[in-house]
C-alpha cells in the first residue's frame, strides 16, 4: 500500500508543478499594459503562480 501512497504524491507534485509553469508562462505572455491592467507586476508572477497552484517555496 506505501507504495500506491508515494505514487500518489508524485503524481500530484508533478500535476502541481505543471499548473505552476502553465501559470507563469501565460503571465510572463502578458504585456506590461495587460499585467499593469491586473494589478501585476513581473516580480509578482512567481508568487502570483505559486499562491495559485499550492506550489511550496524555495
Amino acid at each position: 500500500m506505501q507504495l500506491g501512497k508515494t505514487f500518489r504524491a508524485m503524481a500530484e507534485t508533478v500535476r502541481v508543478h505543471r499548473a505552476y509553469r502553465r501559470t507563469c508562462d501565460e503571465l510572463w505572455a502578458l504585456s506590461d499594459r495587460e499585467l499593469r491592467d491586473l494589478g501585476i507586476g513581473r516580480s509578482q508572477i512567481r508568487d502570483i503562480a505559486r499562491s495559485g497552484t499550492r506550489m511550496p517555496e524555495g
